[in-house]
């Protein structure tokens, strides 16, 4: 048998193993060099068990990280960049060794950077440098009728511009790491993606074009935009930052607590956050409201929680530690008469404060944060595990979603079930909600991710053509 069909053997091996094991919610045991068994406070807990989800359920031949599991799912490059960066984390806690780590991450950016790229709509992996949203597990190729994403491609270069600026040895493997990493960043055509400038679109269909939509407000973008305005090939002129951030002013809101640039879901204030150290640094923007975008997700992370303890809209069990509105799995798309109310229920959408908000709680929205609010976030961790226990949280820490509300339907759910005694649960696990919980908390007890990736030439290159001065940049 052919090492890869070894590979791939024990890859299906896990994965139903971890199928039988889902609903396992017990502590990682340790055993100490005395021999006494040991369990880990919830924290580490939880960032393990999240790790272990990119470890696991990654395809070992291609290293494509998944987009969901256990569902049958294709590979999200967004899920990948977080991958990418959670084998470094668990190396430093000796989950793993950083000879494992640096093997995944050659077998991964090895297919990234011999991936087929061209503009036919199908057979390809991506085009211009830009990776399709999502991948097939079989051949690494454009999954069905997605579009060329640009923040998706963003997100997975977060990833690989943090693994080359960890994998730092002499040995010849990390030297390789470092250098497809170059090639893949300098291979992006930022230049190219903007048919309406001076902003970047959102993404690209071979069939129709550009999508007709732009990262042309405050959400998640930014990294995106750092990662273009620093490009060694193809870089966006440095005015496009402040293009950006005039139009960051009609985000600007004083709604559930201190003034802030608000976007509804969580993800916005923390995807690029979790590469991108903000504290202390500031733009002419930014620097204009008296504060630096490090303090403007803390604001918004308090606001989620004002939200929940308000509670304008009358859902279960929200309050000062169970809260957490963000992109996530849900119900599915239905009405359900509950109280003598009718609630309407979402599949997976984009929830925040007065925005498709059903009643449906994401952890990672909560924990993505914990290194901007530390004060809240760790205790609705706590009291989470601690109200719903097991189940809410199996073999990979917490299941991506759930719902106290909906305690029993007869319509058709799109994922999860009911779970008595706690309402619906999702039984996925998704890679671009598990991310944001490895690197959140790792950024919270360490700094690893702000520290490496402010190594990252490219990274200062970029901040310093936003105009961002200050703390670090010094």
């Amino acid at each position: 048998m052919t090492d890869h069909a070894t590979s791939r053997r024990r890859f299906l091996s896990t994965t139903a193993l971890g199928l039988a094991t889902l609903a396992s919610g017990c502590a990682t045991t340790r055993t100490t060099p005395a021999g006494q068994a040991t369990t880990p406070d919830l924290m580490t807990d939880i960032q393990e068990r999240a790790f272990r989800f990119f470890w696991d359920t990654t395809d070992p031949e291609m290293g494509l990280a998944l987009d969901r599991w256990p569902t049958p799912s294709f590979s999200s490059i967004a899920a990948i960049g977080f991958a990418l960066t959670a084998y470094p984390i668990g190396v430093t806690h000796g989950w793993i060794t950083r000879d494992q780590a640096r093997a995944r991450t050659l077998t991964t950016l090895r297919f990234l950077g011999t991936a087929p790229m061209g503009d036919g709509a199908t057979g390809f992996s991506g085009y211009k440098g830009f990776f399709y949203h999502f991948l097939g597990v079989t051949k690494g190729q454009r999954f069905a009728r997605c579009e060329l994403s640009t923040i998706d491609t963003t997100l997975l270069l977060g990833g690989v511009l943090f693994a080359q600026s960890w994998f730092d040895g002499a040995d010849a493997g990390e030297a390789e790491i470092r250098a497809i990493a170059e090639r893949l960043y300098a291979a992006v055509e930022w230049d190219w993606a903007v048919p309406r400038p001076p902003f970047v679109s959102m993404g690209w269909h071979p069939e129709t074009g550009f999508i007709k939509s732009d990262w042309n407000i405050y959400n998640e973008g930014m990294l995106l935009y750092i990662l273009a305005l620093a490009s060694p090939t193809h870089p966006l002129p440095p005015s496009t930052w402040r293009a950006l951030t005039q139009a960051f002013e009609q985000s600007w809101s004083t709604t559930w607590g201190e003034p802030h640039l608000a976007f509804a879901p969580m993800f916005g204030h923390q995807y690029s956050h979790l590469w991108l150290d903000f504290k202390g640094i500031r733009d002419p923007y930014i620097a204009s409201k008296g504060i630096d975008y490090f303090e403007n997700t803390r604001r918004a992370t308090h606001a989620q929680r004002a939200y929940a303890i308000a509670n304008p809209g009358g859902w279960r069990d929200y309050g000062q530690d169970i809260w957490g509105l963000t992109a996530c799995d849900g119900p599915g798309d239905f009405k359900e008469m509950i109280g003598g109310k009718e609630r309407s229920f979402f599949s997976y959408s984009a929830r925040g404060p007065g925005e498709r908000d059903d009643g449906t709680i994401a952890p990672t929205a909560a924990l993505g944060s914990i290194a901007f609010a530390p004060d809240i976030v760790e205790p609705a961790a706590k009291a989470m595990h601690a109200r719903y226990g097991q189940g809410i949280y199996g073999k990979y820490g917490f299941f991506d979603a759930f719902n106290p509300t909906l305690t029993a339907t007869t319509d058709p759910l799109r994922h999860g079930r009911i779970v008595p005694g706690v309402g619906w649960v999702d039984t996925d696990y998704l890679g671009i909600d598990q991310g944001p919980i490895v690197c959140g908390i790792e950024n919270w007890r360490t700094g690893l991710v702000w520290k490496t990736m402010r190594k990252n030439p490219h990274i200062r290159r970029g901040l310093e053509r936003a105009g961002f001065t200050g703390g670090w940049l010094s």
